[in-house]
């Protein structure tokens, strides 16, 4: 039985491929990878952190983009997408399709049961070369339940987890704060909540 050789898109490929399609795709070494649809909590997630963020970030340097900007990190060849990012003192794309960036500062997951193990490991693991990344923001949508890891100066991360209504959390790298409460907002979780002491 023989088998066939795996074919390996180049980035150019990929880009010509994703220009013409529907839906987003990301690509990793070669290879390019469909995502998933989202329900209505991980939407609403979604827009309730880039309100805040907005909000906050008005008179700031910094810029929240939507999940429709690709993320770069070209020294892997990998790009993806992620559920949105904030950028600081102007975005640097790939090229002049302006959908490219290069240098998020912090970068922002929803996670689904299908995507959490990825979005906490193998992207995890892309995104700590990006040179101009300071903090992860993952945000379940099961749940009342946020951790944000903050690269400390000696490349190491530190986590700091949050899971009340009441918790807020600092994103010291753009300047802001995230109530969870008005994360939340609106939000049907899967998960029942604990009451709150």
């Amino acid at each position: 039985m023989s088998t066939q050789p795996k074919t390996l898109l180049t980035p150019e490929q990929y880009f010509e491929i994703e220009s013409k399609s529907e839906f987003k795709s990301e690509y990793c070494l070669g290879e390019m990878f469909a995502m998933a649809g989202a329900g209505p909590a991980h939407n609403r997630l979604a827009r309730n952190v880039m309100f805040q963020l907005y909000e906050q970030l008005r008179s700031s340097p910094c810029e929240v983009l939507t999940s429709e900007s690709r993320v770069s990190v070209s020294t892997e060849e990998f790009y993806t997408y992620a559920d949105a990012l904030v950028v600081c003192g102007g975005t640097e794309l790939l090229d002049s399709k302006f959908d490219t960036v290069l240098n998020p500062t912090l970068i922002i997951e929803v996670l689904s049961p299908s995507t959490e193990a990825y979005d906490r490991g193998r992207k995890f693991e892309h995104y700590k070369s990006i040179e101009s990344f300071q903090q992860y923001l993952l945000i379940a949508s099961d749940r009342v339940h946020v951790d944000l890891f903050t690269r400390k100066p000696d490349g190491d991360w530190n986590l700091k987890s949050a899971d009340r209504l009441e918790d807020s959390l600092e994103l010291q790298s753009i300047g802001c704060r995230l109530a969870l409460a008005d994360l939340y907002n609106k939000v049907e979780l899967s998960e029942p909540q604990r009451p709150t002491a």
